[in-house]
């Protein structure tokens, strides 16, 4: 039996590993430790409690609300403040407080506990102009990256652990990487074990999507509520590509992660779909006419955005290899699955999504 601190306890990912932690190891205690800032958070709060899950209305940037606890054993950092666009019209405060100050405390708690520790990090530490330098074919619908590339970290696979980091990333991405610095010289200097997985595009049901985090949420409900959208950058035509990952296909990986440390202390891993489980803009689209029957108004604007990628795919060889880990769930098979979430709840999720 273990006891669980899993920060962000109450946003998307936080409450499904949560919720899917207790379904694999009922025995274990759930500390779920959230502020609730983001809007629907607190729609979690009764799937937590109905999963004997303890929620703490907390924030890991003040050290005490995470000192006061009891011993833990396993520490899941979910939180972070995640959005791309954080501090570009703003004050960066938050988000450096957040992502990277708060991860620092919960790095005091695993030292005082001797915890184990998995930071969930992003695909946003790599440096936009060298993903943006990638060379690509333009397809009917889609941009695809070639298997010639400048590094051989890249490839039509997607990008790999070893891409080069000497660039800018935006400020969100420096926070999570400047975490994962200081995760590794903590966990090696406190001799406590950790594992870095560096995400792609999570998603599922109970991702409250907004137009800079949880795209593919925010791009069906759109359909589903008749709401118009854009198709933003390299020439408005919607074929930039993101990966994206079930959060089940993730909790699979953690749940090997954690139960094979020897293979997975002190290493970084790129998780997300890869080529495989990936789409478009305009593909998204029309997966979402088929399943809502609505059509609605997309205004195309030509023009690049900071901050934007072309494409993104992860190459997750490395976990594949030590792990034998793939993702299960297909493109169809979970936007199919989010509509459902979607029709459900819609008296609810009206007024959020």
């Amino acid at each position: 039996m273990k006891t669980l601190l899993i920060t962000g306890g109450a946003g998307f990912l936080g409450s499904n590993l949560a919720i899917e932690w207790r379904k694999k190891y009922p025995h274990d205690r759930i500390f779920a430790l959230d502020n609730l800032k983001r809007r629907g958070g607190e729609l979690n709060l009764p799937r937590l409690k109905s999963n004997s899950i303890e929620f703490i209305h907390g924030d890991i940037r003040i050290k005490e609300d995470l000192l006061s606890l009891p011993k833990i054993d396993l520490i899941l950092e979910c939180s972070a403040e995640p959005s791309v666009l954080a501090g570009v019209n703003e004050s960066p405060e938050y988000l450096i407080q957040t992502n990277l100050v708060g991860t620092i405390n919960c790095l005091e708690l695993a030292r005082r506990d001797n915890s184990d520790f998995v930071f969930f990090s992003t695909s946003r530490i790599y440096p936009i102009e060298y993903i943006n330098a990638l060379k690509f074919e333009e397809s009917s619908t889609r941009f695809e990256w070639l298997d010639d590339q400048i590094y051989a970290s890249a490839s039509s696979k997607g990008i790999s652990e070893y891409f080069p980091l000497d660039k800018i990333r935006s400020l969100y991405g420096t926070t999570k990487l400047a975490s994962e610095l200081i995760i590794q010289e903590y966990a090696d200097l406190y001799k406590f074990r950790s594992v870095i997985n560096r995400c792609g595009v999570l998603t599922g049901p109970w991702q409250m999507g907004k137009v800079d985090q949880g795209i593919f949420v925010y791009w069906l409900a759109s359909h589903i509520f008749k709401r118009p959208l854009k198709y933003f950058g390299y020439g408005g035509k919607g074929k930039q590509v993101r990966d994206f990952l079930h959060f089940k296909d993730l909790f699979d990986l953690l749940v090997l992660q954690t139960e094979n440390w020897e293979k997975s202390n002190a290493q970084v891993f790129n998780v997300g779909g890869g080529r495989e489980v990936s789409l478009s803009l305009c593909e998204l689209t029309e997966i979402c006419q088929k399943l809502t029957g609505n059509q609605v108004s997309i205004e195309s604007i030509p023009e690049d955005r900071a901050m934007d990628i072309r494409i993104y795919l992860t190459d997750t060889s490395k976990a594949k290899k030590i792990f034998d880990w793939s993702p299960q769930y297909k493109p169809k098979e979970t936007i199919a699955e989010i509509y459902k979430w979607i029709i459900e709840n819609q008296s609810t999720l009206v007024h959020i999504l």
